[in-house]
């Protein structure tokens, strides 16, 4: 399967050789091309990013493909990790790509995130399988390739086996984020879906937040920033009477109070 995102002149170049190698090997290619509208203030790349899911899962349903796996492989792992850093990530960030999600109803695996990048080149080239370079790959004015450029050559002369620990480190992440869902979840029973406010403010703040965090990602399908959650808890904290509104922008849509509760709606 194949997305075409249609957003560089490129684009077209990596579908060519995806039907080439396709063809070489005897196998039938399903190509989707993407029409993205990206909104004021969205980042083009996590609009492509979910929109490429999308069209992943409506692919594999047609297909009848029970799973999808994707080619992430370990030099993506430790940027992730970085570029979360520098953005001052909490651990949804820091726990980086799991190897193992559901997204749409459909199973998405990553199974070479152990291999490095070089080692798959080296391999494609001696099994002399054709592959393209992402020409953005270059581009100094992108955050991810100044990591990957100048931190990553960098580390790799420092610590030979980083792309391991980092790994782990992504690993620990992602259990200490596991129980913080579980915990989410058990908090939400409590509290109700949705929540009502005088139970939210029962629980501590730090409570408070990853309750909200995971209510709105559920909801949205993205958590909100950490200035938009900041400022909810802060109105929440206000909300002693009645006549307290709360109508706040949060993950592209809106949360405001109701009766005695809180309600997120979707952008219309």
């Amino acid at each position: 399967m194949h997305v075409n995102h249609g957003l560089q002149s490129a684009a077209s170049d990596f579908e060519s050789q995806a039907r080439r190698l396709s063809a070489s090997l005897g196998l039938e290619l399903q190509v989707e091309r993407l029409a993205l509208a990206v909104g004021r203030g969205e980042s083009t790349e996590e609009v492509a990013r979910l929109g490429r899911y999308r069209a992943l899962a409506r692919m594999a349903a047609d297909a009848g493909a029970r799973a999808v796996l994707l080619g992430h492989q370990a030099d993506d792992q430790v940027e992730t990790v970085m570029l979360a850093l520098s953005r001052g990530a909490g651990l949804p960030g820091l726990a980086a790509m799991a190897p193992l999600f559901w997204r749409h109803g459909v199973c998405f695996g990553r199974p070479l995130l152990g291999v490095s990048g070089s080692a798959l080149r080296q391999w494609l080239r001696r099994e002399g399988v054709g592959f393209v370079e992402d020409p953005s790959n270059a581009d100094p004015e992108l955050t991810r390739n100044r990591i990957r450029q100048t931190l990553v050559p960098a580390w790799e002369r420092g610590f030979p086996a980083f792309r391991e620990t980092v790994a782990r480190s992504a690993r620990h992440a992602a259990q200490a984020q596991h129980l913080l869902d579980e915990l989410a979840c058990e908090d939400l029973l409590r509290v109700g879906d949705p929540p009502d406010i005088a139970q939210l403010q029962s629980l501590s703040r730090e409570r408070q937040s990853n309750l909200l965090r995971h209510w709105v990602k559920t909801a949205a399908g993205r958590g909100p920033s950490t200035a938009q959650l900041d400022t909810l808890l802060d109105q929440l904290d206000c909300c002693r009477t009645r006549g307290h509104q709360i109508h706040l922008k949060v993950a592209g849509g809106w949360i405001d109070r109701v009766g005695r509760a809180l309600r997120w709606t979707p952008p219309v």
